[in-house]
């Protein structure tokens, strides 16, 4: 995912203090009756950091767990949360495999008072682990993430065991949207292998650790990330709170994938799959509507005339193609295409690469190349292109339809990207092109990007 200057504001130390008497204590649920006075300092501070509504909802979810777990009766004198009672309230939302990496974050939390026995997960420990989760800073997350992908306690883990991790978290994401019925829309039987896609996005957002020179990551490296990379965070966010049960009146769930309009999936088989909308959708600007397929070579055949006036006039519109060589790649346009010999669009455009790698590339600022639709001109170049200048795109589609180039070496001018294609000259093998914006507002301006990081932060 990529990263946001304002991250960081996203992170900041709420005022914490351990005495009960700021508190309403004519309240029902002010937290000194709520904890008895008996917990230790750790979890009386991060227990204020949720709203006086929310802490009777926390503090229930130790015993819902125990009950939907082992079956105990409430009242029953079991204090200890087990990894089997946790896989078995979680099952069905979360694959067994994040289901551990969660318990291992849970085990490291040290809530200043004594170890449960037996190797259990105490309500102190569950406490201060959701805190934390939902209200903590990249500081006290990175502990959490480290014990989730070393899963031994260390104090550094390599790369790979980071990626795992993330292929994990990734993976939970995805079936806890599913499970829970909020793909807006989408069809994953009707789209590209999701699988494979879960590996790409792990290995995009693992790409962004700034390893020691010994090649490890310690805690301090973890914490680096977490601020660099949002989608980490706000993944964990949704895997706890769907998972455990968790639900606070301030926070309301987030939606992590675009709404899907109308579509024919019947007969569409779409080059999209769920990580790529995971990765995608926060890099739209402001005020993205529902996704809608405007044009497949699956359903519209193989024409460049058909293919421009089906984009022609439609508001922001996405690109996406693979070549003869598997390669995928595309490009969101800001604005609707419009043919003319003249570049079009603006800084908000970018191109992107999805296999053998996911990446996004944004404006550079060298020139402003950004978008170019030309057909049926004879001193002109004639096609669909993006990035780089007339014969040197960083994406172009000839309007003899089937060929395409990707001259971009070393970089695009305009995108800074690769070389996309498996062969700068390559041969087209399908392309689709979704509408992600209103056409009613293309043409006006729009202010810039908005992605669910930053609504996260004026939701908090």
């Amino acid at each position: 995912m990529g990263s946001h200057s304002d991250f960081r504001k996203w992170y900041v130390y709420l005022r914490r203090t351990s005495k009960c008497e700021q508190f309403n204590n004519n309240s029902k649920f002010s937290l000194c009756r709520a904890m008895g006075n008996t917990e230790s300092a750790v979890v009386q501070k991060r227990m204020i950091r949720f709203r006086p509504e929310e802490r009777p909802v926390v503090e229930r979810v130790f015993d819902h767990l125990l009950e939907a777990g082992s079956g105990r009766a409430p009242g029953s004198s079991e204090k200890v949360l087990t990894l089997d009672a946790l896989k078995v309230s979680v099952a069905g939302v979360v694959p067994e495999p994040m289901a551990v990496r969660l318990f291992q974050a849970m085990q490291s939390v040290d809530p200043g008072g004594t170890a449960p026995p037996g190797g259990g997960v105490s309500r102190e420990q569950l406490l201060v682990f959701l805190a934390d989760v939902f209200h903590g800073t990249a500081e006290e997350r990175a502990p959490l993430v480290m014990a989730m992908a070393s899963g031994e306690g260390g104090a550094t883990v390599t790369a790979n065991q980071v990626r795992e991790f993330v292929e994990d978290l990734v993976s939970a994401v995805i079936q806890t949207l599913t499970s829970r019925g909020r793909l807006q829309g989408w069809r994953p039987d009707r789209m590209e292998d999701g699988e494979q896609g879960v590996k790409l996005l792990a290995e995009q957002m693992s790409s962004e650790l700034k390893l020691t020179d010994q090649q490890a990551c310690d805690v301090g490296c973890l914490e680096d990330w977490l601020f660099r990379v949002s989608g980490v965070a706000l993944y964990l966010e949704l895997v706890t709170g769907e998972g455990l049960g968790v639900r606070l009146p301030s926070q309301p769930p987030l939606p992590l994938l675009p709404a899907c309009g109308p579509a024919p999936w019947a007969e569409l088989r779409s080059l999209l799959h769920l990580p790529l909308l995971l990765f995608l959708y926060p890099q739209l600007p402001a005020h993205s509507a529902p996704w809608r397929p405007l044009f497949s070579t699956r359903l519209h055949g193989e024409s460049f005339s058909r293919l421009v006036s089906c984009c022609v006039r439609r508001g922001p519109t996405l690109l996406l193609l693979r070549d003869a060589d598997g390669h995928r790649f595309g490009g969101f346009a800001s604005h609707s295409w419009d043919t003319k010999p003249q570049f079009q669009g603006d800084s908000r455009c970018f191109l992107f690469s999805v296999f053998p790698t996911m990446r996004v590339y944004t404006y550079t600022g060298y020139n402003e190349h950004y978008m170019y639709l030309n057909h049926g001109q004879q001193t002109m170049p004639n096609g669909l292109g993006m990035g780089g200048q007339h014969e040197y795109f960083g994406l172009w589609l000839d309007s003899e339809f089937g060929r395409g180039h990707s001259r971009a070496r070393p970089r695009c001018t305009t995108y800074g990207s690769p070389q996309l294609s498996g062969q700068e000259d390559f041969t087209l093998e399908t392309v689709e092109v979704w509408g992600v914006g209103d056409p009613q507002r293309s043409s006006r301006p729009r202010a810039s990007g908005v992605c669910w990081t930053q609504i996260l932060r004026l939701r908090r």
